[in-house]
């Protein structure tokens, strides 16, 4: 029966099944299912994959019976955090989405050829014909592969990504990993592995320069699989597609792979819609004034609107396409620049179309006392002491670090240390390294850390001036170590803390039963003699009766001689009341108990 009563419906799950067919299968709104989710813990988004027994309990709150459907198991997404676009997103009418061009952005190791493949993917697969080419630079662009359209964000790599990231935009759907066949996996490579990872996002690799003579792709896929990506003809599932940006070999094989990978996401919009999306980049022109990239994610974006990024706003004036055309609208997945902001927005800041210019200034208004606030509320930087209370708030779940060290040989013991660390029991909280590296802490690695909610360590190494300057503002904790055994210990501190308190029943002491006496305010009373320990006024008590318990409960009254005690200890006699409990006979065991709140580790 469900709670109001009436028979519940007898729904079949399988082992996993994304928030949005779940909430099809539940005839319910998805931004219901997803509160539901956040009310037990889960954060998912509109295309996560939730496990059987999380989709169950879903269930059975909303008021149906789940059973499993015989399937073949699958292993569940990891669930991440949900990007303010797609919280918006889930709000939308199920009926209304419709599949919306994917979003690339390319990451790698400087010089192993991003820009390079993004120009002959610019050059030769944009729609021909133009006089001049591409006629204006808006840092994003789309093109066409068997009729179907891509977008491309032409940004600086992965500090912009992970800037977009630390806005809660997360704009793209699948990443790019550039990697040159004759350089292989390096520094920067792996950085951006880890960005991809934190953010998320699935990766396509491009395995660039396969012309090269000293080109080495099998030694490089080796690499990749180290790092997690097993190639997909090594039985993995990391699509590797071979290519060469300046021969213009496997440009056709790459835009496939997207497809496909695109296919398997379900990517979704609502053109008619609330219109919604992310800030690209933004600059100010002499001639124009405040010039910002927009990337609709949702609606569609015409000239007249109000836009509101942030603290910027202002009415379009004048909106181009990445040819420099001028035009009247532009819907999901379309990068735009337009005219008409009044300030320049950051990369990464989520946008909307509101009501009118006054409409937008009392919102403004509102986020910077909401924005004075939090500054005023959140002083000093996250540290390791604390960490304990946003566990307790359910803010954090693991230790997340960021690891830079001088010189390997320090890295790889510091790594294999950390990662046995672990909290014993059923929380089973523990540290999960989201990056390291060699050499000195930089702008990247804190801006990795601000996206990801994880301490900077460095060991034998510091900061240079700009990560420096940026962990202050940013508010980032830079712990430096010179002994590995300190550095050990203080993580091992930070998971003691980290530990939501568990509940011990802490035996304090064990009486027996001698007399059972009559009493009016408790029925019976039990005339005891403390064997052991302590029985205290203010500890409970369980009632052992040939090994079986028959009660657990308070204690209503302790008397020594007739008065009124707080506690009892060994040899002494004592008379014991229970509350909602009188049955006592001779030679019942009482053990007191009280309940302390304990961290295991």
């Amino acid at each position: 029966m469900s709670e109001n009563g009436q028979d519940s419906k007898i729904i079949e799950l399988p082992i996993s099944i994304t928030v949005r067919e779940l909430a099809v299968v539940l005839e319910a709104s998805p931004i219901d299912v997803i509160k539901n989710l956040m009310a037990n813990g889960v954060m998912a988004n509109i295309n996560q994959e939730i496990d059987y027994d999380t989709a169950a309990i879903v269930s059975a709150e909303m008021g149906f019976e789940p059973i499993p459907e015989q399937v073949e198991e699958e292993k569940p997404e990891e669930i991440g955090e949900i990007p303010l676009w797609r919280q918006k997103l889930a709000e939308e009418d199920l009926e209304e989405l419709a599949q919306r061009a994917p979003v690339i952005t390319m990451l790698g190791h400087v010089d192993h050829g991003k820009t390079s493949l993004l120009d002959v993917i610019r050059h030769t697969s944009v729609a021909s014909g133009e006089a001049g080419g591409i006629t204006q630079h808006i840092g994003a662009y789309q093109t066409v592969h068997d009729g179907r359209a891509i977008t491309f964000l032409d940004t600086p790599g992965h500090a912009a990504f992970t800037a977009m990231r630390a806005r809660g935009a997360q704009g793209a759907d699948i990443v790019i990993l550039v990697v040159a066949a004759d350089a292989g996996v390096m520094p920067q490579t792996k950085e951006a592995i880890s960005h991809a990872r934190a953010a998320q996002v699935p990766m396509i690799v491009a395995l660039n320069k396969i012309d090269k003579d000293n080109a080495v792709p099998e030694q490089v896929k080796q690499q990749l699989a180290e790092e997690g990506l097993v190639p997909d003809d090594w039985d993995g599932d990391t699509i590797v597609v071979p290519l060469s940006a300046t021969e213009k070999e496997g440009i056709e094989d790459i835009l496939e792979a997207i497809l496909l990978v695109a296919d398997d996401m379900d990517i979704l919009a609502n053109p008619q819609g609330e219109v919604f999306g992310t800030v690209i980049e933004a600059k100010v022109s002499k001639r124009q004034g405040v010039m910002a990239t927009l990337l609709v994610q949702n609606g569609t974006l015409k000239k007249g609107d109000t836009v509101l990024a942030n603290l910027s706003y202002g009415r379009i004036k004048a909106m181009f396409d990445f040819r420099g055309q001028s035009i009247e609208e532009a819907g999901p997945s379309v990068p735009v620049s337009v005219m008409g902001l009044n300030e320049v927005p950051k990369a990464g800041d989520a946008f909307e179309v509101v009501e009118n210019d006054k409409e937008a200034r009392r919102i403004v208004e509102e986020r910077e006392l909401a924005a004075e606030r939090k500054v005023a509320e959140e002083k000093g930087t996250l540290t390791l002491e604390q960490l304990f209370a946003r566990v307790q708030t359910g803010e954090v779940q693991e230790l997340r670090l960021v690891i830079k060290a001088d010189v390997q040989g320090s890295l790889e013991p510091i790594v294999a240390s950390l990662e046995n660390l672990k909290s014993d029991g059923e929380q089973e909280i523990g540290v999960k390294i989201i990056h390291t590296g060699i050499g000195r802490v930089t702008e990247n690695d804190i801006m990795l850390a601000l996206t990801s909610g994880a301490i900077v360590i460095g060991f034998n190494i510091g900061p240079d001036n700009i990560a420096k300057r940026m962990a202050e503002t940013e508010g980032i904790s830079i712990r430096k170590y010179k002994i590995i055994y300190h550095l050990i210990e203080d993580i091992q501190k930070a998971l003691r803390g980290m530990l939501e308190p568990v509940k011990k029943k802490i035996l304090i002491g064990r009486a027996e039963v001698l007399a059972v006496f009559p009493s009016g305010k408790y029925d019976q009373v039990a005339g005891c003699r403390i064997q052991k320990g302590e029985v205290r006024r203010n500890a409970q008590i369980r009632v052992m009766r040939d090994e079986t318990m028959v009660y657990e409960g308070d204690i209503s009254s302790l008397k020594h001689h007739k008065e009124d005690v707080t506690e009892v200890r060994t040899g002494f006699e004592c008379g014991i009341g229970l509350r909602d409990f009188s049955d006592f006979e001779v030679g019942d065991n009482l053990e007191s108990f009280v309940i302390e709140e304990v961290t295991e580790f």
